[in-house]
């Protein structure tokens, strides 16, 4: 990386002040060959990056840095004057920004708030103003999931960690703890996919992933299951209601286990008892049957419990 000519510098002189008042009133500059790389293009968290200029006109005056998409002086970084070779921090510098004489700005320990947009504004001899624009991205894997509402004790879970590189490691961890030896837990070969077998409420997680390589390490965010379920005492009564909005109306049909049941918009099990419960956890299931205008229809199903 090239070293920085200038220190930062407080304060904002006349010339400052004029090139700050351009802003607004500006005639195009001819930078179709300019152009601003991210290096490395995603990088982990608590690393460097650096927004690299490249081909920069050699009669520029000044150069200004921007957070976002806008350019105004209170998003400003860094102002830098080329022929005095002062460098002056803006509203939007943290402190951890080195611009350096090539108009390339380095990003020292970057969080997750760094990543965005970036404005490079270019003003040449002529008082000619040009904006090229940049990004920096921050890579940071996450979870995603095949079923984003499973029902206890009917559905399989699959959680996926997905990682913009493939030549990492993959670490699971739930509730902050390593995962725990279970048949119902199981790993694909490349540690990229959870599997949680027949999921319960104890299994709401949350769940991180951690890809690791040979310099970094990146912690996704935790993701939490929404476990369906519902929970019941013996000898109470069990009313379940099925709703869709359909033209014609729809018509419902109850199957518990494979058994039809009343075709009512409402099923009611007076006095369950623990063989129902059992039942109904295997094999209730509802259906609207669909009229011809009600094609987003759909079916749900319960999962029931003792308390």
């Amino acid at each position: 990386m090239e070293p920085p000519s200038a220190s930062p510098r407080a304060g904002r002189g006349p010339w400052q002040e004029l090139l700050l008042s351009l802003l607004t009133f500006w005639n195009p500059l001819t930078t179709a060959q300019v152009t601003v790389e991210s290096v490395p293009p995603n990088a982990a968290e608590g690393k460097d990056v650096l927004l690299r200029v490249h081909n920069l006109p050699g009669d520029t005056a000044s150069l200004a840095w921007f957070r976002g998409e806008t350019v105004a002086p209170v998003h400003q970084i860094v102002l830098y004057v080329v022929d005095t070779r002062v460098i002056t921090p803006g509203p939007a510098y943290s402190g951890r920004e080195i611009i350096y004489p090539s108009g390339s700005l380095l990003f020292q320990n970057i969080t997750l708030n760094d990543t965005g947009s970036y404005i490079l504004q270019i003003i040449n001899r002529k008082f000619e103003t040009a904006l090229v624009r940049g990004q920096l991205r921050l890579h940071k894997p996450s979870i995603t999931s095949n079923n984003s509402s499973p029902v206890e004790n009917a559905d399989s879970v699959v959680l996926m960690c997905e990682a913009q590189t493939q030549s990492t490691s993959c670490l699971w961890s739930v509730n902050s703890k390593s995962l725990p030896d279970s048949p119902r837990l199981e790993l694909s070969l490349d540690n990229r996919t959870l599997t949680v077998h027949g999921v319960t409420r104890n299994d709401t997680g949350p769940y991180e992933c951690e890809t690791r390589n040979p310099v970094s390490a990146d912690h996704s965010d935790p993701f939490t299951l929404n476990v369906l379920y519902s929970s019941y005492h013996q000898g109470a009564n069990l009313s379940l209601s099925c709703r869709t909005a359909s033209n014609p109306p729809a018509q419902y049909s109850w199957l518990i286990n494979g058994r039809p049941q009343p075709s009512t918009q409402e099923l009611f099990i007076p006095n369950i008892t623990a063989n129902d419960i059992k039942t109904c956890s295997k094999g209730l299931s509802l259906s609207p049957i669909l009229g011809p205008c009600s094609p987003n229809s759909r079916g749900e199903r319960h999962s029931l419990t003792a308390a």
